[in-house]
């Protein structure tokens, strides 16, 4: 049971992180802290927090557990708004989707603080946001990971883990860099391609045409190109050096699939989307 919880961002994630312990009965008292007073006044109306609070000093004092919740370009400035205020056993944790950047930035900004600090990232999402889109079962079989820094303490680990259990995920453990690796190409490429792809239709003479006739296939790829562009610069950004070599990687694949294409060589063409349909097939649909 935590006595106090903070979230600094009570979007998507932080709301359904507070309405999943709530409903399992692992949290007394929830506290928001945002930049949006009308985002901060759906989440105490939905009964996602208990109280809203500008001032951060004010909202972490006595806090068991803070969690960052907004977006990666403002981790900075609240780590710098957290490290004089932060009490001897508070923990912190976030849930960005670039984790390289962010324990930089704990090292260089928290200092001695930052062995309290365990980097997560809940891999569950939608591509709505803010706290009324929040729901309590997002993470619910889902996993979450860590990225402890090396003087974070296991006790603080322990808890930020038991607390991400609480809501039904499951909790790995890597290092940021394998994690910004790994994520590049399974999350962050795919949110590229996504925006990419409705911004070069978006921008063709027969847009509205092409738009208007958009099927299944085209909104199931092109979903996640409704999130939060605020939320995806960052991201794209705080994980540039990984993003860009897997790019580079699927640059050269699609090269090879566009020769095939020019070419009319049907073998080429279905040797590639065959091995694609059994890789998918094998490490997504059956998981």
């Amino acid at each position: 049971m935590l006595d106090k919880l903070v979230i600094i961002g009570v979007g998507l994630i932080g709301g359904s992180l507070a309405r999943a312990l709530r409903d399992a009965g692992a949290v007394e008292h929830i506290v928001g802290v945002g930049r949006s007073q009308a985002n901060l006044d759906v989440a105490l109306k939905l009964g996602v927090i208990d109280a809203k609070v500008d001032d951060v000093a004010q909202a972490v004092e006595g806090a068991d557990v803070v969690v960052i919740g907004a977006t990666l370009g403002a981790t900075g400035a609240i780590f710098e708004a957290l490290r004089p205020v932060l009490g001897p056993s508070t923990v912190v944790t976030d849930v960005g989707s670039a984790k390289s950047r962010v324990v930089g930035l704990a090292s260089q900004i928290l200092g001695e603080r930052s062995k309290n600090f365990v980097p997560g990232h809940p891999i569950a999402g939608t591509e709505k946001s803010g706290a009324g889109a929040s729901f309590a079962s997002l993470f619910s079989g889902q996993k979450v990971i860590l990225t402890p820094l090396e003087n974070t303490r296991s006790e603080a680990v322990k808890l930020v883990k038991a607390m991400w259990e609480k809501t039904g995920a499951t909790v790995v453990n890597m290092s940021a860099e394998e994690h910004d690796r790994v994520l590049a190409g399974t999350s962050h490429l795919p949110h590229f391609l996504a925006y990419a792809l409705v911004d070069t239709l978006a921008s063709s003479v027969d847009a509205e045409e092409m738009f208007r006739y958009a099927a299944g296939g085209f909104k199931d790829f092109t979903r996640i190109a409704s999130s939060n562009p605020e939320m995806w610069r960052d991201i794209t950004l705080a994980n540039k050096d990984a993003l860009l070599i897997i790019c580079e990687l699927f640059r050269k694949r699609f090269d090879a699939l566009r020769t095939a294409l020019e070419a009319g060589d049907e073998q080429a063409i279905e040797r590639i989307f065959t091995s694609a349909k059994t890789a998918r097939d094998r490490f997504v649909v059956q998981e």
